[in-house]
């Protein structure tokens, strides 16, 4: 059972510092929200978050206090994959965004996917040409759900130092992942020593700044307990500036989703919402998919030579 002795606070990653932060939104949970339940990916939206801060000099919005590391990495890894009926869509576009790294790429040789659920992503990889591909992910549900042929290429782990050595990976992706980091700077020290000089990230996660989260405030699904830090494009590329890449792109992402998800997402009340979702699950208009701007960002950045 957690309790309160099993929280810390969190430093802005851009300044340095402890505090010296605005409150935007007060905590909502109790300490039985830490379950795997809570804690899989893309559950229905609940509302439930931390204390939501922002820096003062430079705007990161991070959650304030958190639970602990170790905590953390047990819900992870006891959290079910539930999304494979969206994983399809996902997997088409992020391989839009795969293909921007063409210009920048001499090889395809070694890929690595950090939070990769049941490889469909690595799967896409190889099907547009890369010739080794590695993931790794916290969730035993996910593993297990895995298409035999990927399965031995994922590493049921979080990334950590000491994992891989140095220098051995050409890109590094990462899909909805760097939010749920208690300590990008450690996260994003050890990405750097496993890429080759060169070497490329793709990351793709939530965008404070997009209209979907000034809209919908607090009620937005990205305001959430699984999420520390909360990025801007100004944000994410400052944080990997700060590690030594060197940032390429930056920019807003098309998202492609059914029409059954895009309704999971929406605050309604929740007996409402599930009576809606029952109706779209067994009709056609339900798997309708639409490519929608979501609010998500994705930064392309390198390793120096």
């Amino acid at each position: 059972m957690v309790n309160l002795n099993d929280f810390h606070p969190t430093k802005c990653v851009i300044c340095d510092t402890f505090g010296n932060a605005t409150e935007i939104y007060p905590a909502n949970f109790d300490l039985e929200a830490f379950n795997p339940g809570i804690f899989s990916a893309r559950r229905l939206p609940d509302r439930i978050h931390y204390r939501i801060i922002r820096c003062k000099v430079c705007g990161l919005v991070r959650s304030d206090p958190v639970v602990n590391r170790r905590i953390l990495a047990s819900l992870y890894t006891q959290s079910s994959f539930s999304y494979a009926d969206e994983a399809i869509n996902s997997r088409y576009a992020y391989g839009r965004y795969l293909d921007r790294l063409n210009k920048y790429l001499t090889e395809k040789n070694t890929l690595l996917e950090i939070g990769c659920g049941n490889g469909f992503f690595l799967e896409e990889a190889i099907a547009r040409g890369y010739k080794n591909v590695l993931g790794v992910e916290p969730s035993i549900d996910a593993l297990n759900k895995a298409n035999p042929s990927i399965r031995r290429s994922i590493i049921n782990d979080v990334m950590r130092p000491g994992l891989f050595e140095p220098d051995r990976f050409d890109v590094i992706c990462m899909f909805q992942v760097l939010d749920h980091i208690p300590d990008p700077e450690i996260f994003l020290k050890e990405c750097f020593s496993v890429l080759k000089p060169g070497g490329l990230v793709l990351c793709l996660n939530h965008n404070i700044e997009a209209l979907s989260a000034y809209f919908f405030k607090e009620n937005s699904p990205i305001v959430d307990i699984e999420h520390t830090y909360l990025y801007s494009p100004k944000t994410i590329s400052k944080v990997f500036s700060l590690r030594g890449f060197k940032i390429l792109e930056t920019g807003s992402v098309l998202n492609n989703y059914t029409l059954h998800y895009l309704v999971r997402l929406l605050p309604m009340p929740r007996q409402l919402k599930n009576k809606i979702l029952s109706v779209l699950s067994s009709s056609l208009i339900g798997r309708l998919r639409l490519a929608v701007p979501l609010g998500n960002l994705y930064l392309i950045a390198q390793k120096p030579k």
